[in-house]
């Protein structure tokens, strides 16, 4: 399969503002349309968050940890505490118009069960996570012969919080098994800049550090 890299100007962010955002939260809040009403799952300290209501989306977030959601009810956002293993099962189905899980898949004790969840409380879904398959990392198994560690993975083996390392490959084939659409998908490199070669998806599983996707359900009886 191929990835899209299409990346557009954010209305209602000033230019001179664009450099003091995460790039993989630009493109995030990029594909998501003004006016939505949306649900940030593990929102760390609310940068995504405060970076869509910017763009005058209503947003509202989950956090596992006390500490993040006190940063965030700092910051006036509306976020409270939660798992996303346990807690998305009380939210109704189409709660939100998209949800967002950044950079918090891997975290999770039921990345399958949690997307589902995603999808039905979400008519959108917007994930993100580190692809364990970039070749930084294969390098470090093949050379080092020791678990990879990279600046988006910093965490040593026996203190990291990341349960299930995936890659581009496995999360494509994951959608694929539980029927979910993709309707776009991009692939950051290390500089989180979005890798725009027209290639197949092996290139984008060795050389993205990173994927984005937007996700929806798939048409019924498929």
């Amino acid at each position: 399969m191929a990835f899209q890299d299409q990346t557009l100007p954010l209305p209602g962010i000033a230019q001179s503002r664009i450099g003091s955002y995460r790039s993989d939260h630009l493109l995030v809040a990029e594909m998501v349309e003004r006016g939505s009403k949306v649900l940030d799952v593990g929102c760390g300290d609310g940068d995504l968050l405060q970076l869509l209501e910017s763009r005058g989306i209503d947003g509202r977030g989950i956090e596992l940890s006390r500490e993040g959601v006190n940063r965030c009810v700092a910051k006036g956002l509306a976020v409270v505490q939660g798992d996303a293993d346990t807690d998305l099962v009380n939210y109704p189905d189409d709660a939100f118009d998209y949800v967002i899980l950044s950079q918090t898949l891997q975290a999770t004790r039921q990345p399958k069960v949690v997307l589902e969840n995603l999808l039905r409380i979400g008519r959108r879904a917007i994930v993100s996570f580190p692809n364990f398959g970039f070749w930084k990392m294969r390098l470090q198994l093949l050379i080092g012969g020791h678990m990879p560690r990279t600046e988006n993975l910093p965490f040593t083996w026996y203190d990291t919080p990341n349960i299930h390392f995936c890659t581009i490959k496995d999360f494509v084939q994951l959608c694929d098994e539980i029927h979910v659409k993709m309707e776009r998908a991009v692939a950051l490199d290390s500089y989180t800049r979005p890798l725009r070669f027209n290639m197949p998806w092996w290139f984008w599983n060795m050389f993205g550090e990173q994927g984005v996707f937007l996700l929806s359900r798939a048409a019924k009886g498929r």
